[in-house]
């Protein structure tokens, strides 16, 4: 059983920074981060679920084209948190924001547990 609970989405203007993060409840995250990759993932109203990055348990990251250079994952065992930086926020940022614990991977079915979302709104 793997709990996810996102936080720290909130209103920001365009060209800000901002940083989500994900608390794994769970005693020992470092079992967790060295079995499944964690991603994080945005969906807007209207529009499908959109990756917008992993980190796998070797700690390799990967990020699309419409993040890459602005988005980063990283984790803290101690803190059993993973975090998504955001910089140079844009208007088309704007969605609510998972994480996700899973086999990896662009395709959201192939992820296993998902938190409840933030929901992160970028203003012009």
């Amino acid at each position: 059983q793997v709990l996810l609970v996102e936080s720290g989405g909130e209103l920001v203007q365009a060209g800000g920074s901002l940083r989500l993060s994900c608390v794994v409840s769970i005693g020992n995250s470092r079992r967790v981060f060295n079995t499944y990759t964690m991603g994080w993932f945005r969906q807007a109203p209207g529009k499908d679920r959109e990756f917008v990055g992993h980190v796998d348990t070797n700690d390799r990251t990967v990020y699309p084209d419409s993040v890459k250079g602005r988005f980063s994952i990283s984790k803290d065992i101690d803190k059993n948190t993973i975090y998504l930086q955001m910089n140079n926020l844009k208007p088309g940022d704007t969605a609510v924001y998972y994480c996700a614990a899973g086999l990896g991977g662009a395709d959201a079915r192939w992820y296993d547990y998902w938190g409840p979302g933030t929901q992160v709104t970028v203003s012009s």
